[in-house]
């Protein structure tokens, strides 16, 4: 598949390593969520459009670039996690919050909370969560943002289902996915596994 882009850094599988291991602490937990986000980052804004700009140096005027607005959008409450190391890269992105929780029955997203603005102010949005299983919290936050108005979107986390990248290239083909290692499939109650288990318990100590 064309738009995703698992990472090859050797950091990234180093860290994904100890975030994997159960007897790592939520201190150290979210420690590595920070830096894995972080790592992620840089990757998945390669591509990022960027304008001229000219600034004044001591020596003289240089012409530069600048990227343009960056928008993130967490999804509640395991996306939030990846924010701080998102922002130590880009920290005057805009970031808006959109709450779903997944039905424990039906596997399926229902939304809580949405404080989205009236209209865009941003060009890329970046949404958040360290974990692409069923797909369905994604699919619904990227639905939301596009009936929005958001011209250009993308996904970051830290580890995906092929059933959640399946569905979600299946519903939303033009949003790139980038992620930190694809595993081997979802269990019968919707986890990733190998996985981690409930990254949201685990980064809160819940």
């Amino acid at each position: 598949m064309s738009n995703v882009f698992v990472s090859k850094h050797p950091l990234v599988q180093h860290k994904l390593t100890a975030l994997r291991d159960v007897n790592t602490a939520h201190r150290d937990f979210r420690s590595l969520v920070r830096e894995l986000a972080m790592l992620l980052t840089y990757e998945s804004t390669l591509d990022l459009q960027l304008e001229e700009k000219q600034v004044s140096t001591p020596m003289g005027i240089a012409h530069g670039k600048k990227s343009r607005e960056i928008g993130l959008i967490p999804i509640l409450r395991a996306g939030l996690g990846m924010t701080d190391g998102v922002m130590a890269l880009l920290p005057s992105v805009q970031v808006w919050h959109i709450g779903l929780y997944r039905d424990e029955k039906t596997l399926q997203p229902v939304e809580y909370y949405n404080k989205l603005p009236n209209d865009p102010t941003v060009q890329v949005c970046i949404v958040l969560d360290p974990m692409l299983a069923t797909g369905g919290s994604a699919v619904a936050t990227i639905t939301i943002l596009k009936r929005w108005g958001v011209e250009r979107i993308k996904f970051m986390g830290l580890i995906a289902a092929p059933e959640g990248i399946d569905r979600l290239t299946t519903v939303h083909p033009d949003v790139d996915i980038h992620i930190g290692a694809i595993d081997s499939h979802l269990n019968e109650i919707g986890f990733i596994v190998p996985g981690l288990g409930d990254a949201g318990d685990r980064m809160f100590g819940t």
